[in-house]
């Protein structure tokens, strides 16, 4: 398929000048511009069809437009779409048995988006710090991980160690620790009696699809429970299947005393983010501490408890860890020439690339040719999480747009 030439007056032309000149320059998009999808394809504004090897970052991972999803999300719609928590309703109560029994918690706090539900975990581990470990007021501290990316609000760029989240954005949130990801000697050096969470992404997405050393999440899980710290897992990205189980902390028998879902949890048609803990840890909150207008509405309730039902129902997890297995053996056969690494879980896959290969992006643009969409991460690694219901034929198709692309003339 050959590449958009930006003189030509085609439709995807047109909205991304259109685009350019008047939406802020926050992002730097690939230069598509998607119209329709179903299932793992999208088609653009132009009539070229695309395979989805990116899901929205993993929040597809049901696919575009999942037919039972999306009855759920009509249905409901029409019925009642948003009450706020000022009054009760109908799918409120059902959300929260749903997910708590999924998830083995006691109590949901629901949100909107990933970075409101990383918020609202730190203040659930601040909260329960002073009222039920008894550290002094003002003193909690939070330990997070170098290479950590867990949203992009003031508090949480306040501990990125990425430059860019940071620049212009200070003063920032005092209270946590940066200590390296997979180092369990330097996160207990760090704990002190302050602390009161370790804030961690099971496998880091954003940082390069960077998999701990094993028995690293064990490790953490009991320091945090032989000192009193609350283990708090982002599984935003890497929860709900991607991974190959329900949750990537699975894959060490690891339960989390504070569980942060989202992106997925939308079904691919909403917002929808929940923290979950156990009675002790959710019980600080009183009516007024913290909420959202949004959060917990009927719409999304509904949607987030078919997304559930469906991917038990039709064990997502397990196909992502059969399908993704298959697919990461045969990536690794790349390695060499352009390839340095092929690593990550289930259908969650970063492919790194030697210095030599250039900035991974560039190779993303000329996948976009061969009709593959995926996007680069820390400028080095691209990124390849397709939804759970992908078909095997389709992964077999981006392989061989994969393998020919990266065995041929660096763009």
């Amino acid at each position: 398929m050959p590449a958009v030439d930006p003189h030509t007056p085609t439709q995807t032309a047109r909205h991304i000048e259109s685009t350019e000149r008047h939406s802020a320059h926050n992002y730097a998009p690939l230069p598509v511009v998607v119209s329709r999808a179903s299932g793992a394809w999208v088609e653009d504004v132009d009539g070229h069809r695309y395979l989805d090897m990116l899901s929205a970052y993993s929040a597809l991972n049901f696919g575009h437009g999942h037919p039972e999803i999306v009855d759920t999300f009509v249905e409901q719609a029409k019925r009642l779409s948003l009450t706020s928590r000022a009054f009760h309703n109908d799918q409120f109560a059902p959300f929260c048995e749903t997910i708590t029994r999924f998830c083995g918690m006691d109590r949901v706090l629901p949100m909107n988006t990933g970075a409101e539900a990383v918020e609202t975990a730190i203040k659930t581990a601040r909260k329960w710090g002073y009222k039920v470990k008894g550290v002094a007021d003002g003193k909690a501290e939070i330990i997070v991980c170098d290479g950590n990316f867990h949203g992009r609000t003031v508090t949480i760029v306040s501990f990125s160690d990425d430059d860019q989240y940071r620049d212009g954005f200070g003063p920032f949130t005092p209270g946590f620790k940066l200590v390296p990801y997979g180092d369990l000697a330097a996160f207990e050096a760090a704990i002190t009696p302050n602390t009161v969470g370790f804030l961690v992404e099971p496998i880091q997405g954003e940082g390069g699809i960077v998999v701990p050393p094993e028995g690293y999440l064990k490790g953490c899980r009991d320091l945090c429970t032989k000192h009193r710290v609350l283990f708090m897992a982002d599984e935003i990205q890497t929860g709900l299947g991607r991974t190959g189980r329900k949750f990537a902390c699975d894959h060490e028998g690891v339960k989390p005393d504070v569980l942060i879902l989202g992106k997925a949890l939308g079904g691919g048609m909403m917002p929808v983010s929940a923290v979950l803990a156990s009675d002790e840890v959710m019980g600080v909150f009183r009516p007024g501490d913290h909420g959202s207008t949004f959060g917990g509405n009927p719409l999304a309730c509904a949607v987030a408890s078919k997304a559930l039902e469906i991917l038990e129902r039709d064990r997502l997890p397990e196909r992502a860890a059969r399908f993704g297995e298959r697919f990461m053996d045969k990536l690794r056969g790349l390695t060499g020439g352009y390839v340095r690494e092929v690593r990550g879980r289930g259908l969650l896959i970063g492919i790194a690339l030697t210095p030599e290969a250039g900035p991974a992006k560039a190779w993303c643009k000329q996948l976009l040719h061969e009709g593959m969409l995926c996007k680069d991460t820390v400028e080095s690694v691209m990124r390849i999480a397709p939804p759970l219901v992908i078909e095997e034929m389709d992964l077999d198709w981006a392989f061989e747009r994969i393998a020919r692309t990266l065995r041929g003339k660096r763009p």
